[in-house]
Parts: structure tokens; sequence; C-alpha cells
């Protein structure tokens, strides 16, 4: 991925709060110099460095555990807040009209070894985090074992568990950086309006500082 200095993201705090607000990955593996993708949300165990892990799981009817096999490189690409840049947006077109439109956005690519498991207790455990990671926060959140012991066995034989070590963590945050801080204030100012492009405003406040 291209990466300009000004739009890289060092902050793990930031990173990490990207992959938990956007789980839904895009997974990439390579079978005899094919890519094979498919989409998958994965939960953190822990941080987002080297040798940390995240989880997931898909079908049995899904064949990416059949490509990942015994294991094997992969990359996992977490796409966060994104948004259209009107040139409108910035108070510099009222002066030299020298702009033109972009696209902000926000992605983490993590590269490492993925394996696969068929063991009930890895299962559970996988279905369990994933569970408590996207009810929490809801009114009446649904936990596993609100449903039938037998029910969940049954749903649990026809899944196989997924684990992706981190090898590399690269992120970009691509939110106005290049720009004064005038044009950067007016594209929060901008973003911030519109209730679909909040976060990607949210995303460009916390890499600014207001006079």
């Amino acid at each position: 991925m291209y990466v300009p200095a000004v739009f890289t993201e060092a902050d793990r705090s930031a990173i990490a709060t990207l992959l938990d607000r956007h789980p839904l990955a895009t997974l990439v593996l390579v079978q005899d110099g094919r890519a094979q993708v498919d989409h998958i949300p994965f939960a953190r165990l822990a941080g987002v460095d080297a040798g940390e892990c995240l989880v997931a799981h898909v079908s049995k009817s899904n064949d990416t555990w059949r490509t990942i096999g015994s294991g094997c490189e992969a990359l996992l690409v977490f796409a966060g807040a994104s948004a259209y840049i009107s040139p409108s947006l910035y108070p510099s077109k009222k002066t030299t009209h020298e702009v033109v439109p972009t696209w902000n956005y926000a992605t983490v690519h993590l590269r490492g070894r993925i394996t696969c498991s068929h063991e009930r207790a890895t299962k559970l455990d996988i279905v369990e985090r994933l569970t408590r990671m996207m009810e929490s926060g809801r009114s009446e959140p649904w936990a596993v074992s609100d449903a039938p012991a037998a029910y969940i066995d049954k749903m649990l034989s026809g899944i196989v568990a997924l684990q992706f070590e981190i090898e590399t963590t690269t992120a970009k945050f691509k939110a106005s950086q290049n720009r004064s801080p005038e044009d950067r204030l007016g594209v929060i100012d901008g973003l911030a309006k519109d209730s679909a492009t909040r976060e990607a405003a949210q995303v460009a406040a916390e890499r600014v500082t207001r006079p």
C-alpha cells in the first residue's frame, strides 16, 4: 500500500479502535498464483503489534478454510471511515481556486499467518468473543448462552475457527493532513454537517488542533 509519511498512522490505540469499530476484514490469500478474497469479521485478542492475534470463523461450506489448510500467509484489510472531499470545503478555494477533489479514508493492513481449528472449545471461545464484541453497548445484549445448548452444538459443528497472527501492521489515515490548517478545519466542519460523514470528520478532527 502506498503510504506517504504525512498519512502514516502509528498510534496503536487509533489502529485498535478502527479494527473494533469496523471488524469486517477483507481476507486475501494466494493459491497457485491467484488471489482468493473473502470478507470476514475478526476480533482482536489484545493489541495490534507483531505476535498479537485476531480470531474469526467461517462456515464449513466456505472453501476459504480449505485454502488455508495447515496454515498460510495472509493479508487482512480493514476499511474505516471515508468520505469524498469537495473542493468547496476548502476556504482557499475562494482565494486561489487551486483545489481539486479527493477522498479521505482510514485503512489498516495486517500481514501475517492464518491457521484453522476444528476444536469445539476453540470455536465456542471465538463465537462468544465475537458475540460480546458485537453486542456490547446494546440495551439488551444477546449471549451465546441464551440459545439452547444443543442448538449451539449444532451450529458449532458447521463452522471452522480461524486464528491470524500479526507479522506487520501498516495503517494509513488520510485526513487532509497535507492541507493548510484553515482548509483542514473547513473539511472537518463540512463533513460534520452530514451524519454519513461524521466519523470521517472525527478522524480528521483528532489530527488537527483548532486555534
